[in-house]
């Protein structure tokens, strides 16, 4: 599969499973699934794909964004919707510290009031400097902010990880942010 499709049919993806099924009319279940075989022939209204680039998609995106269900009959996003769904995180115990990209228009204001989920169920971190500067660097010019999230853990805020070993958090409060 070329590049160019691949991550057509990616971003394709992410829109349908996390922001808009009512696009191409698909049912999203309470718990984030849907089904596969409705997802490819609602989807060809839009573009075009079959089973084996869907697993290929699933398979290879780089920040494992999906998963297909043990029976090889639904798929998800694995996190980051706007749309009202219930994946069953797991809380954690998270390493120290953990880190946040994000465009350097936003430091300032961050580092006032904190990290919001906005439209999102969730606050994205990683576990990782370079994760963070991959999801960072997607809009331009970016800081990597330092989260002491074991700090935050303690101090009685949730953190969850998805299916994909991304941190989840209702929120940072700007007092555990650092550049």
């Amino acid at each position: 599969m070329n590049e160019d499709r691949f991550k057509k049919i990616s971003k394709s993806l992410s829109y349908w499973l996390r922001h808009h099924p009512e696009d191409i009319g698909i049912f999203i279940a309470p718990d984030g699934w849907t089904d596969i075989k409705s997802l490819i022939e609602k989807a060809k209204t839009k573009i075009l794909f079959d089973f084996n680039d869907l697993k290929h998609v699933v398979q290879n995106n780089d920040k494992n964004r999906f998963s297909i269900s043990e029976d090889m009959c639904r798929i998800r996003a694995n996190q980051g919707h706007s749309i009202t769904v219930e994946l069953n995180l797991l809380e954690v115990l998270p390493p120290t510290t953990l880190y946040h990209g994000t465009p350097n228009r936003n430091v300032d204001s961050i580092l006032k009031e904190g990290i919001n989920r906005g439209n999102r169920h969730h606050v994205h971190l990683s576990k990782d400097e370079e994760t963070a500067a991959s999801v960072g660097s997607r809009r331009g010019a970016f800081t990597i902010l330092k989260i002491e999230a074991l700090r935050m853990r303690a101090d009685g805020h949730k953190i969850y990880i998805s299916d994909n070993g991304v941190y989840l958090v209702d929120e940072v409060p700007s007092k555990y942010i650092s550049i």
